[in-house]
């Protein structure tokens, strides 16, 4: 039998198509991928330079503001945005960072700076980081004085206390205790039977391994509040109260409004004794009062407001907003400066921050006779500028306990209580309480002076909608 060899060169030719159009398929759908793969690395990188150029941006202007502390404008004159080229290591533009700046005002003085990032290689892929700085204002502490100071056994204070003299310290704190002496000579007044030297801190208080001396001077004139800026902003945007009769008392109210008094007589005068030790006799409570027609249930203007007196001005009630209440006869003459004064109880509506008080004295912040309650609360932040924030000695007048929410600035003597034979008391408050608001360290009352270098508060990228 013959064998037949049949011939199958179309069947070959077909199937060779069919796996090279497979094969061309996959090649493609590869190509594709690997195009694919390639344009997202690209993309990632682009992404990924961008905010390294933005934050090139945030750190050059904290480099700006290190050498001109002031110049929210770019070192130009003009409004912003502000764009500028951001070099590679050969000095090539590699991309471009567009800065947006926020300054510091009456209200904070934090600022914020919006760097905005991209690249030449992709201008398309923008990324935008934000950052806050602040500076630490006064009110970070609980007490501090240009003077020496004495803490009796029954006063508690907690939060940060400074002296730029001596520091008697008997009572109780939680927090550093520093004075910028090393030695200072502590006289009957600061609790010592005759002028002694003693360390800058020293006493029978507890936690002495927080007290620390000697530290940096607080340059108090250097933190001077111009009041001259403030009467500006207060007649601009504020209340401007100017020096009519006695003086103004301030009511604050719960629902955000103020009732204003024109003071018209005080009560009958008594004998007391100041800080100096001099005996006076006069009076620091009122008798009789007015409403003050333009400032009576008064909605105060904004959020944030500054209350400008030129004369004494009594404060009281409940603080619902950000203020800050001036007391001060311009110009300036020594034996002719304005005080603020004590009426009664002044509370937060809420003690988270929202609701805060600034009282600055061109001379002393006082507690007087009569308004004074036997348990006294004060929620605010006090600047005694030239003078002492304290009770007058009032013989033979002892009240139970102040609290004070906040801080105690000032530049003189500071007492809230008169004692005898080291530790009886004979005028003033038994207890005295300091408790530091922690809120007012970056967000302190409208034009509270700050102090330090800035920080970062902040960093956040912002994401564009």
């Amino acid at each position: 039998m013959t064998l037949k060899i049949k011939k199958t060169h179309g069947s070959i030719l077909i199937l060779t198509l069919v796996f090279t159009g497979i094969f061309a398929v996959a090649a493609v759908g590869i190509a594709n991928v690997v195009n694919y793969q390639h344009k997202l690395a690209q993309a990632k990188i682009a992404w990924h330079n961008a905010l390294n150029v933005a934050e090139a941006g945030l750190n050059y202007y904290r480099w700006h503001l290190a050498h001109a502390p002031t110049d929210y404008q770019d070192g130009t004159t003009q409004s912003g945005p502000y764009i500028h080229d951001y070099l590679d290591p050969q000095g090539a533009v590699f991309g471009q960072y567009k800065l947006e700046i926020t300054p510091p005002n009456s209200c904070t003085q934090n600022i914020t700076i919006q760097s905005t990032g991209w690249t030449s290689a992709a201008p398309q892929t923008k990324r935008k980081l934000q950052i806050k700085y602040g500076k630490k204002s006064l009110a970070d502490f609980a007490f501090i004085t240009n003077t020496d100071a004495w803490f009796g056994s029954q006063e508690i204070i907690h939060g940060l206390i400074h002296s730029n003299g001596g520091i008697h310290q008997d009572g109780t704190n939680d927090s550093r205790v520093t004075s910028a002496r090393q030695t200072y000579t502590c006289t009957t007044q600061q609790g010592c039977s005759y002028s002694q030297t003693k360390p800058g801190v020293w006493g029978d208080g507890e936690n002495n391994d927080l007290w620390s001396y000697p530290v940096s001077n607080v340059d108090f004139n250097a933190l001077t509040v111009n009041l001259a800026n403030l009467k500006n902003l207060a007649t601009s945007s504020g209340i401007y109260l100017p020096q009519r009769g006695l003086g103004y008392h301030i009511h604050f109210k719960a629902d955000g409004k103020i009732d204003v008094y024109r003071v018209t007589s005080l009560e009958n005068p008594i004998a007391y004794y100041d800080m100096n030790g001099d005996k006076k006799h006069g009076s620091w409570d009122i008798n009789r009062e007015e409403p003050d027609p333009d400032y009576f249930n008064y909605q105060l203007p904004s959020d944030c407001v500054i209350i400008f007196v030129g004369d004494n001005v009594w404060v009281d009630g409940t603080v619902n907003g950000r203020v800050t209440v001036v007391a001060a006869k311009l110009p300036e003459v020594p034996n002719n400066r304005r005080n603020i004064i004590i009426n009664g109880n002044i509370l937060y509506q809420q003690k988270n921050g929202d609701d805060v008080l600034g009282l600055i004295a061109q001379q002393d912040i006082m507690v007087p006779y009569y308004s004074a309650p036997n348990i006294l609360e004060i929620n605010a932040a006090m600047i005694a500028q030239n003078g002492s924030v304290y009770r007058p000695y009032y013989p033979n007048n002892i009240k139970d306990t102040i609290t004070v929410y906040g801080s105690i600035i000032t530049n003189r003597t500071w007492t809230w209580t008169w004692v005898s034979s080291g530790s009886w008391v004979i005028s003033g408050y038994r207890h005295t309480n300091t408790q530091y608001d922690p809120h007012l360290t970056y967000g302190p009352p409208p034009s509270f002076p700050a102090v330090d270098e800035y920080s970062i508060l902040q960093w956040e990228e912002i994401t564009e909608k």
